[in-house]
């Protein structure tokens, strides 16, 4: 299951108008990063819980079967929450282990390993951790000598943190956690099923995902560091050719790109232009003449008008950066769907 159903409202602007699921990953929506990934292990029957903007999603992403799965979908009219949505879907699933993860998620944690882990232990929920060096603003994870669950912190402040593990949204769990969540009740994983998993003693465990890449892309800074990292080939995702430029883009003249840098399909860029890697140029973008592009995401259909300055800067679907405009560490977008 992709957990999809949340506003994603640390991305305002830019997700007023583009539901969780679709937000872009170096010009790809980031379920379509997750369906690849989840086949490239075997997992080719999901169900993906929607809500915000659910016709875009569902319009965009079919039925799934272009990425090689079969997709279904889960409307909520109103959010369930974490565990809650899934409780709703408790009827998609058989009597086997099954993988949950969120859409926020970019990762190569290996889910083959997770999922024996899971079985040798005969858990009931294992959660994928990756060890950070700074855990100021994710969930910390305890464990014991065994990889047991015994404690969380959430977001602690430096130098009172008890763990350098993070909780990554990668879990596995057995049938059994359904016996755990109440039906057509919001209900969420991280502030009641895993604490109560976790003081009940259950068999909960973590797996130490040693070496994977891990990025939550929920907030501007991390969404930023997904996309270049994905541009530099820190992460490959399968089925993904982010750096380059598209055969069908136009490039004028006195144009100088420094990778690593991806133009998508039927962008036109003017003369007199500079883009400066790590960027990443949409799918139908029009950069004018004497721009310089330092950094930047550039989501499909933006306008960028003549002689405009972008540094560190995300600019949202369809949006029209006025000429002369110095942007720098912003985020701007159409608020309207």
């Amino acid at each position: 299951m992709i957990l999809a159903g949340g506003l994603s409202s640390r991305l305002y602007p830019l997700t007023k108008s583009v539901p969780k699921p679709l937000v872009p990953v170096v010009g790809v929506p980031n379920a379509v990063h997750l369906m690849r990934y989840l086949k490239a292990h075997g997992f080719d029957d999901i169900v993906i819980n929607v809500h915000y903007l659910a016709d875009a999603i569902v319009s965009r992403l079919g039925d799934g079967s272009q990425y090689g799965v079969r997709l279904t979908y889960s409307h909520e009219p109103e959010l369930l929450g974490s565990a809650g949505g899934l409780k709703k879907v408790q009827s998609f699933f058989d009597d086997e282990p099954f993988v949950v993860i969120g859409c926020d998620e970019v990762t190569d944690i290996p889910l083959d390993r997770v999922l024996a882990f899971h079985r040798q232990r005969e858990a009931v929920a294992t959660i994928g951790l990756v060890e950070c060096a700074d855990v100021e603003q994710y969930g910390v994870v305890v464990l014991d000598d065994r990889s047991k669950i015994v404690g969380f912190q959430e977001k602690p402040k430096k130098g009172t943190e008890r763990s350098k593990l993070a909780n990554t949204g990668v879990y596995v769990f057995s049938p059994g956690i359904f016996k755990k969540i109440p039906a057509e009740t919001f209900y969420d994983f991280g502030k009641q099923v895993f604490p109560e998993l976790q003081e009940a003693g259950a068999p909960f465990y973590g797996y130490r995902a040693t070496d994977a890449y891990w990025s939550d892309i929920g907030t501007p800074g991390e969404y930023r560091r997904a996309s270049y990292d994905m541009l530099r080939g820190t992460i490959r995702i399968p089925g993904t050719t982010p750096a380059g430029i598209d055969g069908s883009a136009s490039i004028g003249e006195n144009v100088r790109i420094e990778a690593p840098v991806h133009v998508g399909a039927g962008a036109r860029i003017g003369n007199n232009v500079t883009i400066v890697g790590p960027s990443v140029i949409g799918d139908e973008i029009v950069v004018e003449d004497d721009v310089r592009l330092e950094r930047a995401i550039i989501w499909d259909g933006a306008h960028i008008g003549r002689s405009a300055r972008l540094r560190d800067t995300v600019v949202g679907i369809r949006y029209k950066v006025t000429e002369g405009d110095s942007l720098e560490d912003a985020l701007v977008a159409t608020e309207s769907p």
